[in-house]
């Protein structure tokens, strides 16, 4: 019997993903608006890419210019969308922990992409495990970003976190993905959903994350930088569709670098 067209469908991105603070995750393809200073053009991204996240920030610093949420809100459906507060300006564990206290009162943010770096592109895998031990007993629902290291995610499962983001390249650096086999090794372990993100400057790369199983992407400078924004997005939706269905039909992945 043939796979009906509904399965592929499902396989391809539509099917439920995330469930997490009764709300639920449809779109392989997450995507950072933290770089748009145009409403319009991030909701033309948004929609090219089929996503159904809006992440949000704020910067306690008040020194990074960003996106009023009245000004995307006539670009895009706000109602449609999850919220998902982030962290990513943040540099210390107080940085990361004071900016979750401000999105949740001043926006009502209960799920947090927690972000944590030394340094604009890798994160911090020992201050981003102890931020996660506080806001989870705050009763956030978090999604922290590590590079890959297995004991670090049991842990952040162990903690309850909704999902893991595990690096595949330090950000910004479209070098794809520097390590798969460790990747693969976390998504086998782990019971919950992995996020490949960084390093994914191009629709191949985003394939091949998908490809050793990863639940979803999440991409932004590769997007943010395109010559074509929308045109990126889109190219980055269909590859991630393409991915986890390569990865649903049970074929081997390639394990090399890149």
């Amino acid at each position: 019997m043939g796979t009906s067209q509904t399965a592929i469908g499902d396989l391809a991105g539509t099917g439920p993903w995330l469930d997490v603070a009764g709300r639920t995750v449809r779109s392989r393809l997450l995507v950072g608006i933290e770089h748009y200073d145009s409403a319009e053009v991030a909701g033309q991204v948004l929609a090219a890419a089929g996503a159904d996240v809006i992440i949000v920030t704020t910067d306690t610093d008040n020194d990074r210019p960003s996106l009023l949420l009245a000004d995307l809100d006539r670009a895009v459906r706000l109602d449609d969308f999850v919220w998902i507060g982030t962290t990513s300006f943040a540099r210390s564990r107080a940085a990361a922990i004071r900016t979750a206290q401000v999105l949740r009162e001043s926006m009502g943010i209960d799920i947090l992409k927690l972000d944590v770096r030394v340094d604009t592109n890798v994160p911090d895998n020992a201050a981003t495990l102890e931020a996660a031990r506080e806001l989870r007993r705050s009763g956030l629902e978090l999604l922290p970003f590590i590079q890959p290291d297995l004991r670090t995610a049991r842990e952040l499962e162990d903690l309850g976190c909704a999902a893991v983001r595990v690096m595949a390249a330090p950000i910004g650096s479209d070098r794809g993905i520097d390590d798969p086999q460790r990747l693969r090794e976390i998504i086998g372990v782990l019971g919950i959903p992995v996020i490949i993100e960084g390093g994914l400057g191009r629709a191949s790369h985003v394939a091949r994350a998908m490809e050793l199983g990863a639940a979803a992407v999440l991409v932004n400078t590769a997007v943010a930088e395109a010559g074509d924004k929308v045109r990126m997005a889109a190219s980055m939706r269909h590859a991630a569709a393409a991915g986890r269905l390569c990865f649903e039909s049970g074929t081997e992945p390639l394990i090399a670098p890149g």
